[in-house]
């Protein structure tokens, strides 16, 4: 009875084990995809789509990913014309997504006075001199990247400058492109002197006796930068080429460019029609006070109307309500500590602001509006409320540029999902000789407000991440650590200067990513890495999320691709 029984089971064991097979053999005899023209296999893939984050491979057909999974199942995806790329076990990223650059500036300074991370006098003195004496045929001298703390007083002196560039006109930039520091060739070319009133939206700074110190703030540098010959159109499209190749090298796919690029668009254009276009570019158009005119919306619907697509796009506008903390100019609620009554300044009359904002979110334009300081912050959360409540348009996503010192009762309001908080971390880098000044002049209780990344998103806020090329290098890396730890480059302060504002490397990626989408209402179209999506990728030289955080801004790009095509490859 027994040894029937057994019999009867294995044969009903037998029989399903028959149709497994069939049904396996049915599976893999069906439709083959349509082979790929790249296959990313043997990779860690971390996705930023919550429901797949981890895959082993990517699959590419023309400019979209058509699978994402693991490197068996992808096989399916190779044919004879296929292209392989072995990971090797390497990290795979979306394309990095800059929120905001100033992509021309950038590309020009490449070929300037680089300043950045200069601590003294002496060594700001000594890379001028060097450039200078390299480059005799130049008939300006330019630079820019230093800060103000490498001078006494927080700020530059002519005759720093003379004693290096004593024969030609000289203008150095700020890190943060608020202030000029001009020689005394510079000063006497533009006919400032003493008596040379302030212009309505700057400052001259002057010492006891009302000499100009050689400091522009504000729009007072355009006393001098108007008398600079513009660079020739040649000049332009060779920077804009090294400009494309420097974002490439880092895996950046796609920009968001706040501030002169508007105004180059055939540029753009040209480099996009000779095929030398490797980063999606989103143009804003810059408004300033008293708002936009009839001739400004036509500009915009004949730009918008013919650059559409997803390599260059005008979409939304720009408008600069007040300075930088770091010169007292930023708009505060309150008197900057130890500046009498100062409070920084609005650059619009706030109705005009509001109205202007109001008119474009009715047109279903997005705006973008530079917001440092807590009033000027505020100010810009009123404005976007209302256009919200009135616009008729509830998909625009407005975004706040900055925001480096929000009023502790406003952290709620970024929760509204429909605005984006746009930082840049390594503004945020607590080295002395960037952020004493900031310190300085913000005083204690404001400072521990200073860029409040985890606080906005506790409060539901949205982040995109940028760099502010050329404040700062277009280089995500090093903003990627600094987003993690807020230390320095040498780790102070230990854990971080306001360690509860620090974010974990996750939220990092994502605004670096489909944060960036999100702050575009590109969400749906590149951002993470899923089928049907933009195939713009990143292969990294190490694994983030496995080497240590202080590492992290060693990366590099492997290989970067963009719509399909590989645009760097330092395999």
């Amino acid at each position: 009875m027994i040894i029937r029984e057994f019999k009867e089971k294995k044969s009903i064991f037998g029989l399903a084990s028959v149709f497994l097979a069939i049904f396996v053999l049915l599976i893999s005899c069906g439709p083959k995809p349509e082979p790929a023209d790249w296959l990313v296999t043997e990779a860690r893939v971390y996705t930023v789509n919550p429901a797949q984050p981890w895959a082993e491979a990517v699959a590419i057909k023309g400019d979209k990913i058509v699978f994402v999974g693991s490197a068996r199942e992808a096989r399916k995806f190779a044919g004879k014309q296929t292209k392989i790329i072995d990971a090797k076990g390497k990290l795979l990223l979306p394309g990095i997504q800059d929120s905001h650059v100033h992509f021309l500036s950038g590309s020009l300074n490449l070929t300037r006075v680089d300043l950045s991370g200069t601590r003294s006098v002496e060594e700001i003195q000594d890379r001028i001199r060097r450039f200078s004496a390299a480059h005799p045929e130049l008939n300006w001298v330019q630079g820019r990247g230093w800060m103000y703390s490498a001078f006494p007083d927080n700020m530059p002196h002519k005759r720093y400058l003379d004693e290096v560039v004593p024969d030609r006109p000289a203008v150095m930039r700020c890190a943060d492109g608020h202030t000029s520091w001009v020689n005394s060739k510079a000063l006497a070319l533009a006919g400032i002197t003493k008596k040379t009133p302030d212009p309505v939206d700057g400052q001259i700074v002057r010492d006891s006796q009302g000499e100009p110190t050689g400091a522009l703030l504000e729009g007072a540098s355009s006393l001098v930068s108007r008398l600079i010959p513009e660079p020739t159109k040649e000049e332009k499209l060779a920077a804009l080429r090294a400009g494309m190749k420097e974002a490439a090298r880092w895996g950046i796919s796609c920009a968001h460019g706040l501030g002169g690029e508007f105004e180059e668009l055939e540029l753009f254009e040209q480099i996009n029609q000779e095929g030398s276009q490797t980063l999606r570019l989103v143009v804003a158009m810059w408004i300033d006070e008293p708002g936009p005119k009839a001739n400004d919306f036509e500009a915009y619907a004949r730009a918008s109307a013919k650059h559409h697509d997803n390599w260059l796009a005008v979409r939304g506008v720009k408008l600069m309500l007040d300075g930088v903390i770091d010169s007292g100019t930023g708009a505060m609620l309150q008197p900057y500590e130890d500046q009498g009554d100062n409070r920084g300044k609005l650059f619009w009359e706030p109705e005009d602001y509001k109205k202007a904002v109001l008119e474009f979110s009715r047109r279903g334009i997005q705006v973008s509006t530079h917001s440092i300081g807590d009033r000027a912050i505020r100010l810009t959360l009123e404005a976007y409320e209302l256009a919200d409540r009135e616009s008729g348009h509830p998909e625009l996503r407005p975004k706040i540029e900055h925001a480096e010192c929000i009023a502790a009762d406003d952290i709620k309001r970024f929760g509204q999902p429909f605005i984006v908080a746009s930082f840049q971390p390594l503004h945020a880098n607590p080295e002395p000789a960037w952020m004493s000044a900031w310190i300085e002049n913000a005083g204690p209780e404001r400072e521990q407000r200073a860029f409040a990344w985890n606080s906005v998103l506790k409060a539901g806020g949205r982040l995109a991440f940028g760099s502010d090329w050329p404040v700062v290098t277009i280089n995500p890396w090093p903003g990627v650590q600094m987003a993690v730890t807020r230390e320095d480059w040498e780790g102070k302060p230990q854990g971080g200067w306001l360690p509860g504002e620090r974010i974990t490397l996750e939220q990092a990626i994502y605004a670096y990513t489909l944060g960036g989408a999100y702050a575009l209402n590109e969400e749906g179209i590149r951002g993470s890495i899923e089928p049907g999506k933009l195939a713009d990728l990143v292969l990294l030289s190490q694994n983030i999320f496995e080497i240590p955080v202080n590492k992290i801004r060693e990366t590099t790009s492997v290989l970067t691709m963009v719509g399909g095509k590989i645009i760097y490859d330092a395999r």
